[in-house]
């Protein structure tokens, strides 16, 4: 075989590998050749690694030296497409290309060999001698009905060593089997009558549906009150995309939502599309990757990693929830997901459909600028209507120490118990309390690691570094002065809320909504619809409770502290204030009772406070906007975040000071240079952090400028740099 595209025996590629290097390496091409843009397995040193056919050869090394390609692998070849997203996406984030590549290699057991994969399912039979490790083994594959794993996987999400699952191999309880080949998933039907439509959505299917049909791409704005029915007028889009044999990712911003919307889908076209997130088994996932690659997937639904895999004729991506800040990767490759998609999907001709209830400002300004198209749900779906806002005055409240519930909202919740209603009391912090204070000496808690306090884990009994994951024991004593006795909380985290739930309401069912008290997304997710069933009377959450769960029974939202997120100095505060309110507050009254949705504020005439008790979408955006572009600040201007690390404080200080003064390359595009100055956290992991931030004008080059900028400097062997184009967060 020869043509276009394919290299010949002894032909010199040039292999783009997941190692850490800065250039493409020149192999031979193996025996029998190899396609552009295939998997392939080359010798590095010693090792054998992973890459990908890139192009041609540079040919600017001894051709004697040069080694041949060990084998390609038995997978679709990467499509040009999928090249130059991930150039594109490396040049725009800054990333270097093995990054990238790691991104898109994710299919677990990409390079082995057919003999090695092997996989582990339930078998018959009990152990000859019941442990511990064993019972462990056998409830993780009773915990997840029927599914195979390989052995690594069972191993670790079992706590036990791979010896065991081996050992209950042998006696049957566990039983081994070659990889099956991994097969397409089941076919969806388009032509699956939905659910009938209220006129709007209609209307909005059609357009959407218009818009599939050109076969180019596009991006909609598609915009709803919470209970609008947004999923089902995307679900419409999705039909019409797999009605043209195209293919269709829906990105979802958080795992728990992934059950409840798979039921969905499976309604809507009569099976189940492939899945891709965390809590997706590796031989799932692995079939997955090359189902999608083959064409034998149609649908994906999945987290942001999701947007890597390798589509073959990718139609649609919806990003639903597309304000949410989850979608923002803050570590490895800085990316924005919700910004990538519309990338990927204009490389590849394929519409975009943003869905959110309270959208960003950023694709609210691209609405305004032409760039998007908007569509607008203005009634919620059916008999629902939109819950009742009000603020309740906390300067009013006489509330005793320790206490946070304020009486009117207690009233209210005794009302929907009376009446057999679900009412939900929401608090964006995790844990028993936030701070631990010793009452002696004044000393606060905090990591070992981090400059971060160490919240208390009531339910645990240990205290946790949220930046770290660090854990100790809840002291008996003060560790700064040993005092005795003296350890205080300080402030309400979910575990202290509950606490005063069933002190107030001593009859109600209480459960607590948060992620980190449960093991798996799995026991998240059956959590949820235990919830939504109606198995409590008060719901106690995070913000985990306001991203697209529908609690039917649900009429009454108390917001705690509506206050939280206005306090800092991040410049999207007011924004994400904004949409995590009215957010959680179109949790109540989804079915036909209506909702009451109540904010405790200290501050109830507040502009951000006003504007979501009005509901007055729009005047907030435009005066978010004005303020925004007077300040030059995204979406009006660039922004990039530059975090320094090290061990030692001087240096990572030194260095960073080092940078500012010769900031010649940034001036020359007309940016500016704030910092150096500590991170809001200064430590993390016993590294110190040092922040710069860069401003420049909306149509600056600034990638090409900060790749002159820090290229000016030889950094120590032990400082870590990382720039963030399009901070999200300023930690």
């Amino acid at each position: 075989m020869s043509g276009p595209g394919f290299f010949d025996e002894g032909a010199l590629v040039g292999v783009l590998t997941t190692q850490p290097l800065d250039r493409l390496l020149d192999y031979k091409a193996p025996e029998g050749g190899c396609m552009a843009g295939a998997f392939v397995e080359v010798p590095l040193g010693p090792r054998k690694v992973l890459g990908v056919v890139w192009g041609p050869g540079r040919g600017d090394w001894d051709i004697s030296k040069v080694r041949s390609v060990i084998r390609v692998l038995d997978v679709v070849p990467m499509r040009e497409e999928m090249q130059e997203f991930l150039t594109r996406v490396g040049d725009y984030t800054l990333t270097p290309m093995p990054t990238m590549l790691r991104l898109a290699t994710r299919s677990p057991g990409l390079g082995d060999p057919p003999s090695m994969r092997k996989i582990y399912r339930l078998g018959s039979g009990a152990p000859d001698r019941a442990t511990d490790a064993r019972r462990r083994v056998v409830q993780t594959l009773s915990d997840y009905g029927g599914l195979s794993f390989t052995l690594r996987e069972l191993a670790e999400m079992a706590g036990v060593s791979p010896s065991v699952v081996k050992g209950l191999v042998k006696q049957g309880v566990v039983r081994e089997e070659d990889t099956p080949r991994d097969l397409p998933y089941p076919r969806l039907d388009p032509e699956v009558a939905g659910k009938a439509l209220a006129d709007d959505q209609a209307e909005a299917a059609a357009a959407l549906r218009a818009a599939i049909l050109t076969g180019a791409y596009g991006t909609t704005l598609l915009q709803g009150v919470t209970g609008s029915g947004k999923t089902e007028v995307y679900l419409e889009a999705v039909a019409a995309c797999l009605s043209k044999g195209r293919q269709a990712l829906v990105l979802l911003p958080e795992i728990a939502l992934t059950g409840e919307f798979l039921d969905r889908v499976e309604k809507r076209f009569g099976a189940r599309p492939a899945e891709w997130h965390s809590g997706v088994t590796m031989t799932e996932r692995r079939r997955a990757w090359r189902m999608v690659g083959e064409g034998g997937a149609q649908l994906v639904v999945g987290a942001r990693s999701a947007l890597y895999m390798p589509f073959r004729d990718l139609g649609l991506i919806v990003v639903d929830e597309e304000h949410d800040t989850s979608y923002k990767q803050e570590d490895g490759a800085l990316y924005h997901a919700r910004d990538m998609a519309v990338l990927r999907a204009s490389i590849n001709g394929a519409q975009v459909v943003l869905a959110s209830a309270t959208p960003s400002l950023e694709s609210w300004a691209n609405v305004e600028a032409g760039k998007y198209r908007k569509i607008q749900l203005t009634s919620r779906f059916g008999d629902a209507v939109l819950p009742t806002l009000r603020a309740v005055d906390m300067r009013d409240e006489k509330l005793p120490p320790n206490r946070w519930i304020s009486t009117v909202v207690q009233g209210e919740i005794r009302k929907r118990l009376e009446l057999g209603e679900q009412s939900l009391l929401f608090l964006n912090r995790r844990g028993y309390a936030p701070v631990t204070l010793c009452r002696a000496c004044g000393n606060q808690i905090g990591c070992d690691h981090c400059d971060a306090r160490m919240v208390e884990h009531r339910f645990l009994k240990r205290l946790m570094c949220h930046q770290c994951g660090e854990t100790k024991p809840m002291p008996e004593k003060c560790p700064s002065c040993d005092a005795e006795g003296r350890l205080a909380p300080v402030g309400p985290g979910v575990e202290r809320m509950q606490e005063e739930a069933e002190a107030l309401f001593p009859d109600a069912r209480i459960s607590v909504l948060s992620s980190d008290l449960y093991g798996s997304a799995r026991a998240l997710k059956e959590r949820i619809e235990a919830i939504a069933a109606g198995e409590a009377d008060v719901i106690i959450g995070t913000q985990l409770v306001a991203k697209g769960h529908n609690f039917p029974l649900l009429t009454l939202v108390g917001v705690i502290d509506a206050d939280l997120g206005l306090q800092g100095s991040d410049l999207r505060a007011a924004e994400r204030t904004f949409q995590l309110m009215r957010q959680v507050s179109g949790r109540a009254g989804r079915a036909e009772k209506p909702g009451t949705a109540l904010l405790q504020t200290y501050q109830p005439e507040h502009a951000v406070i006003r504007a979501i008790l009005a509901g007055d979408e729009e005047s907030f955006w435009r005066a978010e906007a004005a303020e925004r572009r007077q300040a030059g600040v995204p979406p009006y201007g660039r922004m990039a975040g530059i975090v320094l690390s090290s061990p030692d404080a001087q240096e990572v200080f030194d260095v960073g000071q080092e940078l500012a003064r010769h900031d010649a390359p940034l001036r020359q595009i007309g940016a500016q240079v704030f910092g150096p100055a500590p991170a809001p956290i200064a430590r993390i992991r016993g590294r110190h952090r040092v922040r710069l931030l860069v401003k420049a004008e909306k149509t600056a080059p600034i990638q090409a400028a900060l790749a002159r900028w820090v290229g000016q400097l030889r950094l120590p062997n032990n400082l870590r740099l990382s720039i963030d184009i399009d901070p999200q967060s300023f930690y």
